[in-house]
């Protein structure tokens, strides 16, 4: 009897992987910086600047999971590919942490919660730190309102909160490359070209055109085979 509820276990673990295994390496995959910085953290190699380690870790951790997020409708759109959708909202969560770290480690190691400090350098020196907190106060409703019951309350509003991401996406790029010194323009603007072609799959006429095209560009789709049902044989009265 054990051993049939072993099987039974072993075949429905099977089973969930099998159906979650996508889930499960997009989201282990988009949490490796913040593991492999624990590791740091806890073997003492976080370098001679230790806040600036974070701070780069963690906003470049943010803003490319970020983007991973807004690529996965694209994704499907252009090839198809369903499963993308189901890690975009994961994805978004784990970039709102990376986002959280980032602001936490500006404002508790950097700035050692002068917020007298963080408002004078924000307002006057700074725009860019404007422009990074504006983002993180975009992705604080987003994060709460990812749930399901938040998206039967809010019904068709859900959609449109939710699609303030774009800003935030804005927002976060134009952060970097403001903070960024003049010979290291080039990744921020990396990004930039990313997030822009993005948005560009996104609009009306382009995503009308990818979607006319798939075919030509991932290939026909194989038709599903439709199985007949078995049925049992009808007796005969000379049986």
């Amino acid at each position: 009897m054990s051993g049939r509820i072993r099987s039974d276990e072993r075949s429905s673990t099977m089973g969930y992987l099998k159906e979650h295994w996508f889930w499960w390496a997009v989201t282990l995959g988009a949490l490796t910086p913040l593991a492999l910085l624990g590791w740091r953290a806890a073997n003492g190699d976080l370098g001679v600047d230790p806040v600036n380690t974070i701070n780069n870790l963690s906003g470049r951790a943010a803003m490319i999971v970020l983007l991973l997020s807004l690529a996965c409708t694209p994704l499907n759109t252009i090839f198809g590919l369903r499963r993308a959708l189901t890690v975009r909202k994961s994805l978004g969560l784990i970039a709102f942490v990376y986002a959280s770290l980032h602001l936490v480690n500006f404002i508790g190691l950097d700035y050692g919660f002068d917020f007298g400090l963080i408002f004078q350098d924000a307002v006057l020196d700074k725009p860019y730190i404007l422009a990074g907190g504006a983002a993180l106060l975009i992705l604080i409703p987003l994060a709460i309102t990812s749930t399901r019951g938040w998206m039967k309350r809010l019904g068709r509003n859900w959609k449109r909160l939710h699609r303030l991401v774009y800003a935030a996406c804005v927002l976060v790029v134009l952060h970097f490359l403001w903070q960024a010194k003049a010979a290291e323009r080039e990744e921020p603007l990396i990004y930039a070209g990313v997030l822009a072609l993005l948005l560009l799959v996104r609009t009306p006429p382009v995503r009308r055109w990818l979607v006319a095209h798939r075919t030509r560009l991932v290939g026909p789709k194989l038709p599903r085979v439709q199985t007949m049902p078995q049925t049992k044989p009808i007796k005969q009265s000379g049986d």
